[in-house]
């Protein structure tokens, strides 16, 4: 057993589907942000996959691939989980063999036009599985979905207005496997699985040429249709009248080492800029501090004196101010409120109801508790709030303002604004504080998925964080300000708002992208099932005619 388990870590094949999987996330995310990659990042592994001798081994090379994936794109949460972070990679890789078995099924040499036509709907439609499964919160929610990669590109985000960041992944997948079939038709013994010599390497090389000519003009011309997609899709769907503006202060204090001045930091830089009236020379319509930027309960009267000087404060600038508190409330459990505060009182709250995994709460505490003795995980699960509704504010003209309010790792949650945005929200708002992992690619990371829901739902979105990054982009998705890690300060942004009946077709549609995907994928494994046990007739392979498969670990043939 143990010589069978240390044989899986020999193979040279599966340490590069590894490098394969970790290399996209590390690119095209920020910090480096290199978005552009991610039209052809997958392709690495997209090769390997296809030489893989068996569907066992693209089994295998799928799952190296789907852990350096994971562990790459959540590298900073080691400081967090620690260990946790390789045992996550290790458990959920599985998720992206699905992937790996469609490539190497539909586009392994010789490719028939059946097959590449699968190959664009089956292929992408796999992708999508890990994307739908982690967005369980349990299972991390769906941070680092591959379209959202693309988040400094509005034109691109077009399809997020249709089909959300799901149709933003199909069309980069789609380049990816277009790429890959021009690869396969220009130089198929790249692609060919070994043994690369013999009749089966000499049939994928004698495929007429005019047929390779074709599929490598059919790979050009999807990959053009993906590129150009959103950009159609942004100048196709005008958008939505301007209903009215205002103008949002985002307060971010920084980084403050001294623990009770941290809590009362966001409330002293407000004074800070409050003049005349006016909030660092703006009049603005409301002030945004960032997540548990007070550490008492204001519904309590033992806070009667913070709940008057935030009162105080709305007063003088002539603004609601929405604070966020870190509190245990009486006979409840630990919980993260929204509070939007008047001049008169409190006029609404929101509890945060999507959690940070490890961080807020350990799922499957009774199994994985054991993580708090060698990492920074959780100590004991918060309490989840009971789902998104709006909060109303009144601006300086005295008009009411919905406004869906989320906090930090709600921005992952493509649902959760597009619920917002159906029940007539004008603006959407999130509150985070990451000083947790203050100088990694985290903070950055979290703030560019702002851009995605704002193209989704066709509202502005504005971020306040304690310690950076606060953001605001418009209802295009388009970046209007960026207050980063190093900041700190009082940054203001005037926004053009929707009426709260306008509506995006993903608003309408919903994740309809995301479960077609699930459907494809389900019909394609069962097509899969069906003619290995015969009942289809022919192979699963790449064309009618049956294909040798060799075993990885012997390189004998495998009998059929």
């Amino acid at each position: 057993m143990r010589g069978k388990l240390a044989r899986q870590f020999r193979q040279p094949m599966r340490w590069l589907s590894f490098l394969a999987g970790g290399v996209p996330p590390v690119l095209v995310f920020p910090a480096p942000g290199l978005s552009y990659v991610a039209w052809f990042a997958l392709v690495p592994g997209m090769v390997l996959f296809l030489r893989a001798p068996t569907t066992r081994e693209a089994v295998a090379r799928g799952w190296w691939f789907g852990a350096a994936y994971l562990i790459a794109m959540l590298y900073w949460m080691a400081l967090q989980i620690g260990p946790g972070l390789l045992l996550i990679g290790v458990v959920m890789g599985w998720m992206w063999s699905p992937f790996a078995v469609a490539v190497n099924r539909l586009l392994r040499p010789r490719v028939s036009w059946l097959s590449a036509l699968g190959a664009f709907i089956v292929v992408p439609s796999c992708w999508l599985i890990p994307e739908w499964i982690r967005s369980y919160q349990g299972l991390g929610g769906p941070w680092g979905l591959y379209g959202a990669s693309q988040w400094q590109h509005p034109a691109v985000l077009g399809l997020a207005a249709v089909g959300g960041v799901w149709l933003v992944s199909v069309a980069l997948v789609m380049a990816n496997v277009a790429i890959t079939l021009v690869v396969g038709a220009v130089r198929p013994s790249l692609l060919a699985a070994p043994p690369v010599s013999g009749p089966a390497a000499r049939s994928a090389a004698l495929q007429p040429t005019r047929r390779r000519a074709a599929l490598v003009a059919a790979g050009v011309a999807v990959f053009a249709v993906a590129a150009v997609s959103g950009p159609l899709a942004f100048a196709l769907t005008a958008p939505f009248p301007a209903a009215r503006a205002v103008t949002v202060a985002l307060v971010q204090p920084g980084v403050v080492s001294n623990d009770t001045l941290r809590v009362h930091a966001s409330e002293a830089l407000t004074a800070q800029f409050s003049r005349g009236g006016t909030l660092g020379g703006v009049r603005p319509d409301l002030i945004v501090w960032g997540e548990s930027s007070i550490a008492e309960d204001l519904t309590l009267p033992s806070s009667a004196a913070l709940l008057h000087q935030v009162e105080a404060l709305s007063a003088q600038d002539g603004a609601e101010i929405l604070v966020n508190q870190d509190a245990v409330p009486p006979g409840k459990g630990h919980e993260k409120w929204a509070v939007l505060v008047s001049p008169a009182g409190i006029k609404g709250i929101y509890v945060k109801t999507r959690l940070v995994p490890f961080g807020e709460y350990i799922p499957f505490r009774q199994q994985l508790g054991w993580l708090t003795s060698i990492s920074k995980a959780a100590s004991s699960n918060m309490t989840p709030g009971t789902g998104a509704h709006l909060l109303t504010a009144t601006d300086r003209q005295g008009r009411t303002l919905q406004i869906g309010v989320l906090i930090c790792f709600e921005s992952a949650f493509p649902d959760m604004s597009r619920v917002d945005a159906d029940n007539g929200a004008q603006l959407i708002v999130y509150q985070s504080s990451t000083s947790t992992f203050q100088g990694t690619w985290g903070p950055d990371q979290h703030a560019s998925l702002a851009a995605l829901r704002a193209a989704e739902t066709g509202r502005p979105v504005v971020q306040a964080a304690l310690t950076g990054d606060s953001v605001a982009f418009d209802a295009r998705g388009r970046q209007l300000i960026w207050l980063g890690q190093d900041g700190h300060g009082v940054v203001t942004v005037r926004l053009e708002l929707p009426s709260g009946t306008a509506q995006t077709f993903y608003d309408q549609a919903g994740d309809y992208v995301m479960w077609a995907g699930v459907a494809i994928t389900a019909l394609a494994a069962l097509v899969l099932l069906a003619r290995r046990r015969g009942f289809l007739g022919g192979s699963a392979g790449i064309s009618s005619r049956r294909t040798a498969e060799y075993d990885a670990d012997t390189g004998q043939p495998v009998p059929s």
